[in-house]
């Protein structure tokens, strides 16, 4: 059984980016029930909805969490599906992160394919899908709910996962793409809180046990 989990608050900017994934996802993996999932918070939470979407799931059961502005490669996408259902570990389906921005955007919605369109490389990027049976993104706490709005939910994820499970998220060679939309703020108190909490990851990420602490230990 395989679930796709779109975390997804309506935006008039970002309708036309998710109606275009939602139907890749249909189209793409056609046995898989697609689920939208927002949250009870009054701040858009994509942790707390990456986790919620997860957790009505069977152990055994795999998610494909993706990003409502964001397209991977069916190819790579149906490895990690495959590669997620023994390994203990989130699956990233891509090597590479290209951001469409809205030339791009525009390209892809004129019939180019995604490959071919403008982008920007964003390096070192951790989200956009990840591919995870149910039972592996628990092992390691999931993602941090008190990231709210925008930023470093994705990279203090990563580094529990790489701290706990002795390893990175496994990668698969491929790409993902996003698609343009109105940009968020990242800048305010609740950025500020985040970037705080990202730093006290990082601490944490010296040893396994610091880490599974601060995770499970509150």
């Amino acid at each position: 059984m395989v679930t796709v989990v779109l975390p997804w608050r309506p935006q008039p900017s970002r309708i036309a980016a998710f109606e275009v994934v939602r139907d890749w996802y249909a189209a793409a993996l056609p046995d898989a029930e697609i689920r939208t999932v927002d949250s009870p918070d009054p701040v858009f939470n994509l942790a707390q909805c990456r986790n919620l979407g997860v957790a009505a799931l069977a152990d055994d059961e795999i998610a494909v969490i993706g990003d409502a502005d964001t397209l991977p490669q069916r190819e790579p996408l149906l490895t990690a599906i495959e590669a997620a259902r023994d390994s203990g570990r989130v699956h990233l389906p891509y090597t590479e992160y290209h951001w469409l921005g809205r030339d791009g955007t525009a390209q892809a919605a004129a019939g180019t394919p995604l490959e071919r369109c403008d982008f920007e490389l964003v390096r070192g990027a951790c989200s956009g899908v990840y591919v995870t049976r149910a039972s592996s993104w628990r092992s390691h706490g999931g993602q941090d709910e008190r990231f709210r709005g925008w930023g470093f939910e994705d990279a203090a994820w990563f580094l529990a996962h790489t701290t706990l499970l002795g390893e990175p998220p496994r990668r698969h060679e491929g790409m993902v793409f996003a698609l343009h939309h109105q940009a968020e703020v990242r800048e305010g108190p609740q950025y500020d809180a985040n970037a705080a909490l990202m730093q006290r990851y990082r601490d944490a990420s010296v040893s396994a046990e610091s880490m599974r602490e601060f995770v499970f230990g509150g």
